[in-house]
Parts: structure tokens; sequence; C-alpha cells
């Protein structure tokens, strides 16, 4: 996450300005920098907590992240823009399977089913 917020705001903006829908009512630039700050807080919280529930609040943070950008995935996909490598239409569209995975793997690897499981015992 850190990686990606940097190239956000630096190497990779261009790339990144690829993945925004034409639908979005803000410029591309000022997305891809407001989502970069985003990464770097959600990357930085990820090092810094290592404590139940705070932890789990991390990982559903960064599934959320991970399920906000998938519309510009999609929107690369659909119309033909070329980023990251991704320069084909199989490339673009395998890619799309791959956002379900680092969502699971968000919640996975900061037990934020721990949160569930709480919540589930305490309304019952």
């Amino acid at each position: 996450m850190l990686f990606a917020g940097t190239g956000h705001l630096t190497f990779a903006r261009k790339e990144f300005q690829a993945q925004v829908p034409p639908w979005v009512p803000l410029d591309p630039d000022l997305v891809v920098l407001a989502s970069g700050v985003v990464e770097l807080t959600v990357g930085a919280a990820l090092v810094i907590t290592w404590r139940q529930p705070a932890r789990a609040l991390v990982g559903v943070a960064t599934a959320l992240l991970f399920v906000a950008v998938f519309p510009g995935n999609v929107a690369q996909y659909t119309e033909g823009r070329d980023a990251f490598g991704l320069d084909t239409d199989r490339a673009r569209l395998v890619r799309l399977f791959f956002q379900p995975v680092l969502i699971v793997w968000a919640l996975w690897a900061t037990r934020a089913s721990v949160l569930w499981r709480r919540r589930a015992e305490v309304s019952a």
C-alpha cells in the first residue's frame, strides 16, 4: 500500500490516471493524488497497528479501498486503456479477478473476521 500510494503521487501518476473512469466528475489527476494519500494512510495504519480490534478495522478499510477502486479497473478493461503493462483485453480482464483476492487478503491478513465474530457474540 505504501509503494502504491507513493506511485500515485510520483512515478506512476499517469498510469493511475488511466484507471479513472471518465464518468467520475473530478479531474483524474486530483483523483489519483487523493487516492494516493488514502493508500499511504492505510499503508501506514497497516504498519503501525498490531492490536485487535484496531488492526481488523484497518483491514476492513483496506478491503473497502480495494472495493472502491474496482470500478476503475473495470473501466480500464471496458475502455481498453493501457496502463501498468496491461495492454491487451485479456490482461486487463485477468486483472479483474485479482481484485477479490486482494479484498479477501486484506480481511484475512488483519483477522478482520474477529470483528464480525465479536459483533455476533454481543448481539446474541
